[in-house]
């Protein structure tokens, strides 16, 4: 089998309600995960594109998060609605969603805008 040329991590960690870092998957359905792995196969790319469910990318107050390697480009706040401009724009385009782009400031870093104090 050919190398992937996209692997793209949906983000499904589960947090208790009500948590002050939020969380990506709030009611456990791993439903953006399979939006994406759906519109990859009905767009002809599952030879080329790899849509997997992972678990805590650690940007909860950002989700639900997104990765797309091998350019590490990082998305939050995505939504069902989001993932076809993901797939095509950036996919299939080569220019990464800058709406839904996450700040460099922000992802794995102790304090951010968007994190609470501890």
């Amino acid at each position: 089998m050919a190398k992937y040329a996209h692997h793209i991590f949906i983000c499904t960690n589960q947090r208790e309600s009500g948590h002050p870092r939020g969380c990506c998957n709030p009611d456990g359905s791993e439903r953006l995960q399979r939006l994406f792995k759906d519109r990859v196969r009905d767009l002809g790319l599952k030879a080329t594109v790899r849509a997997n469910r992972s678990g805590c990318l650690d940007q909860c107050e950002h989700g639900p998060t997104v990765v797309v390697y091998p350019e590490a480009v990082w998305y939050g706040g995505v939504k069902d609605e989001d993932v076809d401009e993901i797939l095509t724009r950036h996919i299939l385009g080569g220019v990464p969603v800058e709406r839904l782009r996450l700040d460099e400031g922000c992802i794995h870093t102790a304090s951010c805008a968007h994190k609470p104090r501890r």
